[in-house]
């Protein structure tokens, strides 16, 4: 089922057939409020950090004070910082950090060069102080809070020492049969470097849904600041046949309404769900549930994760770095 208002640019979109085998069990929603559980780590200036995942990603959210600084040594595969109207300024040093070996690949085509390690490949720096998706390459890097503020990474599940201080750990200790795997898309042009897209250079438009960004094992989409509630007679349910759609609120007030398809086991069937979620928090949504999110507040904003890439949203021309990142 895919329901969209006649004006909602989904609509263009081919709706999804349902093709799963609806005896297989189906995993509960999760509903994941940050500040109402102990953070996973703090850090020496004060900084606290919430960790969650889904199937294939898992989420730091940072409530981060200005001077603490957060490196990756080793990292497996690109990362990604999604900033918004609060977040962090911040510095991100791609190549060799401090106290770890250098990163191969290429270097950056843009920023401030820090020089070179034994490999002789150089480091890059920027400074970020506006709403940005920034991707961070593999290897080694490391990111400085410039002012208090948030700061928000998306890492692959790749990373098995996120994966293991993950608050809801336990829900992935057997993967989601019905959760599609991880398989990355084509490495970008270029190689893989440090990439700032600056949303300011993208606004939102009406010829395109959100804003669209994508790496090689994600994909992210800024939806715009609501101003007011969303108006209940133009939500959009839909479902996805094979993955999560990990939405994460950053701003205001909003209901998820799930529904769950029956299958033939009615001792397997759930209750439709209703429920408002404080923000900050995720709501991770599984297939192939019938969702829609409806913004209740003054003020809102929220942003869907996914991963892998979608590929109906690749297919739709909305993807904003699609030049860098070839579709699979």
């Amino acid at each position: 089922m895919s329901t969209y208002a006649a004006d909602d640019i989904r609509s263009r979109l081919a709706a999804p057939a349902r093709q799963t085998d609806l005896s297989t069990p189906i995993r509960p929603s999760q509903w994941i409020e940050f500040l109402s559980h102990p953070a996973a780590e703090t850090a020496p200036g004060g900084s606290r950090t919430w960790i969650a995942r889904a199937a294939n990603l898992v989420i730091a959210y940072t409530d981060a004070k200005e001077g603490d600084t957060f490196p990756r040594i080793g990292q497996p595969d690109e990362y990604a910082v999604l900033m918004y109207s609060g977040s962090a300024p911040i510095t991100v040093v791609s190549g060799p950090v401090p106290g770890g070996p250098a990163v191969p690949g290429e270097p950056a085509v843009s920023g401030e060069a820090t020089g070179s390690g034994a490999s002789g490949v150089a480091g890059f720096r920027e400074s970020i102080a506006e709403e940005a998706f920034v991707v961070v390459p593999p290897g080694d890097s490391e990111i400085r809070v410039d002012g208090d503020g948030i700061l928000i990474r998306v890492f692959s599940s790749t990373a098995p020492d996120l994966c293991a201080s993950a608050l809801n750990a336990s829900v992935y200790a057997a993967p989601d049969p019905r959760a599609a795997p991880l398989v990355p898309w084509p490495d970008p042009v270029g190689g893989f470097r440090l990439r700032v897209y600056r949303l300011a250079e993208t606004p939102i438009a009406p010829d395109r849904f959100g804003r669209i960004f994508r790496t090689t094992n994600l994909m992210v989409n800024f939806l715009a600041e609501e101003p007011q509630p969303r108006d209940p007679h133009k939500l959009s349910p839909h479902h996805h046949d094979d993955f999560e759609q990990i939405s994460l609120a950053v701003k205001g007030r909003f209901v998820h309404h799930i529904r769950y398809p029956w299958g033939p086991d009615s001792a397997r069937w759930q209750d439709d769900e209703h429920r408002e979620i404080a923000t900050p928090s995720i709501c991770v949504i599984p297939p192939p549930t019938v969702h829609t999110t409806q913004g209740v507040g003054d003020h809102q904003q929220l942003i869907d994760i996914f991963s892998p890439p979608r590929a109906d949203f690749s297919a739709s021309g909305w993807v904003l770095n699609a030049d860098d990142y070839p579709a699979a």
